[in-house]
């Protein structure tokens, strides 16, 4: 008898812990944005969606581009488990024209919290 209840005692001590194991998974619908090629001063926004697929809210605590000609913007709220998100990028298109590549890097409380997503492209001249 006594085997028996230490038995469920165990049992039941596994099955609470796991259910403690609730986090947030970001899953991006693409982790590289091209924008092709953009003339100079044209619009440089484009939009990073993203789904928790986790079991818990997802919280992005901060956006951090590799510099400061790429401005992004993060959810202020909590995304929930199913829910999906969007991280602004805005890119300044007033730069000197030529090929452009730049990191974000998002930090939230996922599995997995650092995940860095990229952009891409080409500036041209054109009449604006």
């Amino acid at each position: 008898m006594k085997k028996v209840v230490l038995l469920l005692f165990v049992g039941l001590m596994a099955l609470s812990v796991k259910a403690q194991d609730k986090t947030a998974k970001i899953e991006f619908k693409t982790e590289t944005i091209d924008y092709g090629k953009v003339q100079r001063g044209g619009d440089g926004v484009r939009t990073f969606e993203f789904t928790n697929t986790g079991d818990a809210p997802l919280v992005i605590s901060n956006v951090k581009s590799s510099c400061g000609c790429t401005i992004p913007k993060k959810p202020e709220a909590p995304i929930a488990p199913g829910e999906t998100g969007k991280i602004e990028v805005k890119y300044d298109t007033k730069r000197p024209v030529g090929p452009f590549r730049k990191a974000i890097t998002v930090t939230s409380n996922a599995d997995t919290p650092t995940k860095v997503i990229k952009i891409k492209g080409e500036l041209v001249e054109g009449a604006k």
